[in-house]
């Protein structure tokens, strides 16, 4: 299987050199790989003392974060290197401050592996939440290399538990320990016989735990929101946004909304604006502009969404219409505000938590978030209860990086 996975993966690399003539964010994903191993060679020295991190996307980097903290703050003379496989996650923090080195993963050969390996040679390696490549993991094994996974999530539907899944649960002994998120996750580990291993939780609580110590500060925001109450629609897609557009332009109390979509290319980002019948402005637009008199402010910009939510007095996340479905709802979560949601959040042990104790709301149609965005506009101890709630759900939660941190 092994054998047939290395003929796939070389396939699949050709068909995506291809692909990436007629798909922007495939050419990000083959180009940006032409640069990994001059960069690592650039930024990495044979007597370096390096600490890798692979994180999938965003979502993941985010996860890994305060790991990454404190391993910095444990290792300062470490070189930390930081990977990712998606051009969501490394076009946005290609720059990051917190590592050394941050590159794409080269695709899963044999031959990618090790060289890889060979210029990192990294003296411990941290997978966050997935992601698990056979041949580096193979590699890493040979070597001896301490391997840990954090934050880690396990279903029944995950290859390691098919018949078909023997090289896969046999890269699986690469790794030292696993930290995982829950209780589910932890047995099935213990199924395929691995002990060492223990549920620490989700670190990301621990990361937005930490964002109420910073100073989020956006004096735009505050004049544009002139004490108001004030709605933040965070990522969201087409759909999200169908739906808010509708409750806008029919909304007759004195709110304000904020819309920071996912997608921020200038022609999508026109036609939502277009599509707006309140008085609306954008980020890039703001400037010398009076923002008080506006009702409708739409972010073309990225990295500020976290700052925003703490202006926010409820909150719509965006996702949740689509497959896998919705964004992180814990960044809103902490900063203590009720949250919207769409109906696609299955595959996320938070958002099922949090809708259950009523922190957050998931809708369908929009009579649904009429419904609910109408109460919590008009009810502000319903507005304070719930989002007393969130901000519970995130505090009770913390302490994943301690017990990995304990453990390393």
């Amino acid at each position: 299987m092994l054998f047939i996975y290395n003929i796939i993966v070389s396939i699949a690399g050709l068909l995506l050199q291809i692909i990436a003539f007629f798909v922007p964010k495939i050419k990000l994903f083959v180009e940006g790989r032409k640069d990994v191993f001059p960069t690592l060679i650039s930024k990495i020295k044979p007597n370096d003392k390096t600490i890798w991190f692979h994180a999938a996307s965003m979502g993941e980097y985010e996860q890994g974060l305060p790991v990454i903290e404190r391993i910095k703050e444990r290792y300062p003379t470490h070189k930390i290197i930081v990977s990712f496989f998606s051009p969501s996650g490394y076009e946005v923090r290609k720059n990051n401050p917190m590592a050394d080195a941050t590159v794409y993963l080269p695709l899963d050969t044999q031959k990618n592996a090790a060289k890889f390996i060979d210029l990192v040679h990294p003296e411990m390696v941290f997978f966050i939440k997935y992601e698990f490549w056979p041949n580096y993991l193979n590699e890493l094994k040979k070597r001896n290399t301490p391997t840990y996974l954090i934050s880690g999530i396990f279903r029944e539907k995950q290859a390691f538990f098919k018949w078909y899944g023997g090289f896969y649960r046999k890269a699986l002994d690469t790794f030292t320990y696993f930290f995982v998120q829950n209780e589910n996750s932890l047995q099935l580990l213990h199924q395929l016989g691995k002990e060492k291993a223990i549920i620490s939780g989700d670190t990301r609580f621990d990361r937005v735990a930490s964002l109420l110590e910073r100073d989020n500060t956006l004096d735009f925001i505050a004049e544009f929101k002139n004490n108001k109450t004030t709605i933040v629609a965070g990522s969201t897609w087409t759909k999200d946004e169908e739906l808010l557009l509708n409750y806008m332009n029919s909304n007759t109390t004195d709110t304000k909304f904020i819309i920071a979509p996912h997608n921020i290319k200038p022609d999508q980002i026109q036609q939502l604006k277009n599509s707006c019948t309140k008085k609306v402005i954008l980020f890039s637009e703001k400037e010398n502009k009076n923002l008080a008199d506006y009702d409708v402010f739409i972010i073309d910009t990225v990295g500020i969404l976290t700052k925003i939510y703490s202006y926010a007095d409820i909150a719509y996340v965006g996702g949740g219409f689509g497959n896998p479905g919705i964004h992180n709802i814990l960044e809103p979560a902490t900063f203590g505000i009720p949250i919207v949601i769409g109906p696609n959040y299955s595959h996320f042990a938070e958002a099922i938590e949090l809708v259950r104790l009523g922190g957050c709301i998931s809708v369908d149609n929009n009579d649904s978030l009429e419904v609910i965005l109408n109460e919590l506009i008009g009810d502000i101890e319903i507005r304070k209860s719930r989002g007393a709630i969130s901000a519970s759900f995130v505090q009770k939660n913390k302490g994943a990086v301690a017990k990995i941190m304990s453990a390393v």
